[in-house]
């Protein structure tokens, strides 16, 4: 077994064992993990080990176009999801990142069930990595200031 699939083999465990939302493993070792729902998990690893990851295997419950983007932007080798998007597949797939999942489904839906996901709308019209990273940091922002404006009241 070469090391890219031992990195995704011990970030798929972790996730599954501690119920975690997305462990990021690198040389055998765990160098990202949260608990922390939706793609503010990724965006918290993209700022805390930038070029860190790079080489890297994810594993993380959801992968939307969104997640999928950002392992493109952080140079992620592979990744392992619980539930993937065909538009996230296709991202993997497009930039040559193994892509192991259990399920697969059309859209990744908002938390409400009644939309798609603001942030894959985002990504989705993102005309690169780059640009996705940059408008899906703004958007995390923009909503944790409204979610801290609305705990205030």
């Amino acid at each position: 077994m070469n090391v890219k699939n031992r990195d995704l083999e011990i970030a798929k465990s972790k996730l599954i064992e501690e119920d975690l939302s997305l462990v990021i493993v690198k040389k055998g070792k765990v160098i990202f993990e949260t608990k922390k729902q939706g793609i503010g998990g990724f965006l918290q690893a993209i700022e805390k080990l930038d070029k860190n990851l790079v080489a890297a295997s994810a594993a993380d419950k959801i992968v939307g176009v969104a997640a999928a983007m950002l392992c493109v932007y952080a140079g992620v080798v592979s990744v392992f999801a619980l539930t993937i998007s065909e538009g996230g597949m296709m991202v993997l797939e497009d930039n040559h990142i193994v892509c192991l999942f259990e399920k697969k489904v059309s859209n990744i839906l908002n938390r409400g069930k009644n939309d798609v996901c603001p942030f894959e709308k985002v990504a989705v019209a993102s005309g690169s990595s780059d640009e996705a990273y940059v408008k899906l940091k703004s958007l995390a922002s923009q909503m944790m200031r409204k979610s801290t404006e609305t705990n205030d009241d």
